[in-house]
């Protein structure tokens, strides 16, 4: 038995819990010093940040950051959910659910397509009839950072709203959208006491039953990022009616129990003591000086800071994201949330169970002895019965893909996209081509409650499918679209630094209006041409190999659109897209002729015109080593 007390931690843990209350000493005193002084001052500080940028950074990082900079700074100075998506046309409901415990959530809607605005949706029995899906954020973020991309066609909630869903996006308590109680201030400690369990047992039920309430649909479809997947993996667990109501889970870098930090100083320190966060971090919100560093230093310099956060914390490189990205997206990054549920993620981590709260002080002796004496209680997470799919990446270190597959129902089907790491599913050059064709296989296949085996088979199906048509759209671009892709290529070398696109490459992603179609394979259109002529190769793929396979399309989500069989007649050349409401042909010189108005806003208004597939993504569109386990006969 160690020594009561000192035992606890050993040597390198008590000088890594001496440095880290030196440093959190010397963040407050900055904290507070820089809230005594004046604006002008500050002001004075983010000018002195820039120029040691600009000093530090050489001529063609400068002109880079510049190309790029009108699209990032618009989307970076966005003030909210609202503004994000008005900049990209499309008009958000902003809703408020009270929860059970008295917590007011912000819950944010888009139902309609661009031009679609007059339009009736989900409200009663003359209104247009669409599916619904809800989409919930990470760990210390918030609803915007599904709709901060600096381009609409690879902004998961646009590209829904398109094909014709009705989307919501859900908002955890204590964030910048549910920062209010019916019962305590914010300013108080009783409402920063929450942790990942009134999550599960209040957050995501309440606000699951308020939208099916408002729309009057039977189900919805849930999609998850990070602890966004946990806190759905814990309500579906604890609540089996919500499990009616949920007709497909889909699980983006799926959280459950993650093996630890990359750092091992840290990790060993958070691991033998989750409770020290309370001393360095308080018992209210964590991280909350995060806005005051943003407000202070130079954003190229502010994103370095988040970049070498990163890699210190989990060893990811984001040499998937592109720099441009990270300005505009970085800002929208960080959301309030309790210490309390941050230390919940290391107690889980320390007993490598996805288990509850432990309110308990543990008595000075082994963790494995004092589990003779006590038992926290764990997710059962194997009673699960809405269909879980999981798409995650194989260089995210928070993601233990064997561990979870464990813990899940055996009908569970995992999908790897192998170079992407965590932050990749939201914000990644190519997350429209590796992660969306996973998540619309779901939707299509699972479109009810009732999860029978034919909708099992049709997935896999579907599934098997798009990783074929994944492996031809390779091949076919290796052998004879190389040449069109060079000028992206060159995004994903070195990416990292400020220079990662190049000085020679012209993203064009400052042109956030008055962009028009121009024909493929314009000199003028830079790489968004190539970008084009992957859609819509990749499409054409799947369509060709789910004909092949005579698949037939699932249900059309629009009431107004007639079902088609995949089966048909219909266009088959690469330079032909398949949609939910009908084909679309792509001319010779790049007009688009559509017999049904439900077309994907990326050749409705193409907007996107320097963020194509990189080398990284050519070289793995396997899109994904599958897992699939079990026979999923259906609940």
């Amino acid at each position: 038995m160690p020594v009561p007390f000192l035992g606890r931690l050993n040597l390198t843990e008590y000088a890594a819990l001496i440095g880290s209350f030196l440093l959190v000493g010397l963040e407050a005193f900055v904290r507070v010093f820089t809230l005594a002084l004046p604006s002008s001052l500050l002001s004075i500080f983010y000018r002195i940040s820039r120029r040691l940028f600009n000093r530090l950074s050489s001529p063609a990082q400068k002109r880079a950051e510049e190309r790029r900079k009108s699209v990032s700074v618009s989307i970076r100075d966005a003030s909210d959910f609202v503004d994000l998506c008005a900049m990209w046309g499309y008009t958000a409901e902003e809703h408020v659910v009270q929860t059970k415990d008295g917590y007011l959530l912000g819950l944010h809607r888009l139902a309609w397509r661009k031009g679609e605005e007059d339009m009736r949706v989900n409200r009663g029995p003359n209104s247009v009839k669409k599916r619904v899906v809800y989409l919930h954020h990470g760990l210390l973020m918030n609803s915007e950072v599904w709709v901060c991309l600096t381009d609409e066609q690879r902004s998961l909630p646009f590209v829904l709203v398109e094909r014709g869903f009705d989307v919501w996006l859900g908002n955890n308590r204590g964030n910048k959208y549910s920062k209010k109680s019916t019962h305590c201030s914010p300013t108080s400690l009783d409402f920063w006491n929450f942790s990942i369990d009134e999550f599960a047992f209040y957050d995501i039920p309440d606000s699951i039953a308020y939208i099916l309430d408002t729309t009057g649909q039977p189900s919805l479809s849930y999609i998850g990022f990070s602890q966004g997947t946990a806190q759905a993996f814990a309500s579906l667990a604890v609540h089996p009616k919500l499990n009616d109501q949920v007709n497909v889970f889909i699980a983006l870098a799926p959280a459950m129990s993650p093996a630890g930090l990359s750092n091992g100083i840290v990790d060993a320190l958070v691991k033998a003591s989750p409770q020290v966060l309370f001393l360095l971090f308080g018992r209210r919100s964590i991280l909350s000086s995060a806005t005051m560093w943003q407000s202070l230093l130079y954003p190229p310099l502010f994103t370095k800071v988040i970049d070498l956060g990163l890699t210190f914390l989990f060893n990811w490189r984001t040499q998937n994201i592109s720099t441009s990205q990270k300005l505009a997206a970085y800002p929208h990054l960080y959301s309030f949330t309790s210490t309390k549920s941050v230390v919940h993620w290391f107690q889980i981590i320390r007993t490598k169970s996805f288990q509850m709260y432990d309110d308990d002080v543990h008595p000075p002796m082994l963790l494995s002895s004092s589990s003779k004496y006590t038992k926290v209680a764990k997710y059962p997470t194997r009673n699960i019965k809405t269909p879980v799919v999981l798409v995650y990446g194989g260089s995210d270190s928070l993601v233990d893909i064997k561990v979870m597959l464990r813990e899940l129902p055996s009908q569970t089907v995992a999908t790897e996209v192998p170079h992407y790491e965590h932050l990749d599913f939201l914000w990644a050059r190519d997350v429209d081509t590796q992660v969306f064709q996973h998540v619309f296989d779901a939707l299509e296949s699972f479109t009810g409650a009732e999860d029978t085996k034919e909708e099992y088979e049709r997935y896999r199906n579907a599934r098997s499918s798009s990783l074929s048509a994944s492996t031809f759209f390779r091949r076919h671009i290796a052998r004879g679209s190389d040449a069109a892709l060079d000028s992206d290529v060159s995004t994903a070398v070195g990416a990292g630094s400020v220079a990662d696109d190049g000085p020679n490459v012209e993203h064009r992603e400052d042109a956030l209006v008055d962009v028009y179609p121009m024909p493929i394979g314009s000199p003028d259109q830079g790489v968004g041409g190539s970008s084009r002529q992957i859609h819509q190769l990749r499409e054409s793929s799947i369509l060709s190999s789910r004909r092949a396979s005579g698949i037939a399309r699932p249900r059309n989500i629009r009431a107004s659109a007639p079902e088609e069989d995949l089966g048909s007649p219909g266009p088959s050349s690469p330079q032909s897209v398949r949609f939910q409401g009908g084909f679309a042909e792509m001319g010779v010189d790049g007009s688009i002729d559509q017999d049904d108005h439900s077309a994907p806003a990326q050749l409705r208004t193409p907007r996107r015109r320097g963020t194509g597939g990189s080398h990284m993504s050519i070289d793995s569109m396997k899109g994904g080593r599958g897992i699939s386990l079990g026979t999923g006969t259906g609940a």
